[in-house]
């Protein structure tokens, strides 16, 4: 399928990971695509990709969906609406790579982590792992799955995306027997900064999925390819 993208990363052995990046409105593949390079050295088997919007927005930027107009109320039907091209993407991607679910991370940043959220609450177990930036979801989530780990960084002093909305997530995943974690960046507003990438390569470095525990209390055991993750 045709779509703007930028590889941060392609290996040369089959990759053992999938890495795809989502930008906020008004921005590109290419610049999200210096996000990616925190990840390469960290994971050298993984194919990094970032993946730019449906639709031009400004002069050089890209978008998922207009946030013209944009209200609580007609949100979630504008993200419904291009959800099935977002899933289409990163199936496309997983077929390109021949990495599973259980072995593809989406990160994104503003609307590029809002459609990440947004896409595993509509294809639950699409992906094993989410890192939102500075992201929300439209409307919370009402179920939830250990299937994917959610990882929440969010700047303290956020006025574009309020912190409260990534409290709120995390509340909502947490009483919905889901699994996710939040990380805070004091002082920082709508932004990445080194924290906030720290925050995420330790997450996907160290943070034991909660499934692995069930799967042991239950007497069961890890299949091999999902040892094949980002630990």
């Amino acid at each position: 399928m045709k779509h703007d993208h930028f590889v941060v990363q392609s290996p040369d052995k089959p990759a053992k990971q999938l890495l795809l990046l989502f930008h906020g409105v008004g921005d590109n593949a290419v610049n999200m695509g210096q996000i990616g390079s925190w990840f390469a050295p960290v994971f050298p088997e993984a194919l990094i990709v970032s993946i730019g919007g449906v639709e031009p927005c400004g002069p050089n930027g890209r978008q998922w969906f207009s946030v013209q107009g944009v209200t609580e109320e007609n949100r979630q039907a504008r993200i419904d609406a291009i959800m099935p091209t977002f899933i289409e993407v990163v199936r496309y991607w997983q077929q390109q790579s021949g990495v599973g679910a259980d072995a593809t991370a989406l990160i994104g940043f503003s609307q590029g982590s809002i459609m990440s959220l947004e896409s595993v609450k509509a294809h639950p177990g699409l992906v094993s792992r989410v890192i939102a930036f500075n992201g929300r979801f439209a409307t919370l989530p009402t179920s939830a799955t250990t299937q994917t780990t959610i990882h929440l960084i969010h700047g303290g002093e956020d006025r574009v995306i309020e912190l409260s909305y990534a409290v709120d997530a995390q509340e909502a995943l947490i009483r919905e027997g889901g699994d996710v974690t939040l990380d805070i960046v004091d002082d920082l507003g709508h932004a990445i900064d080194d924290r906030s990438m720290q925050f995420a390569l330790d997450r996907l470095r160290y943070t034991v999925p909660k499934h692995y525990f069930d799967e042991a209390l239950s007497g069961g055991k890890p299949d091999n390819d999902d040892i094949v993750e980002f630990m």
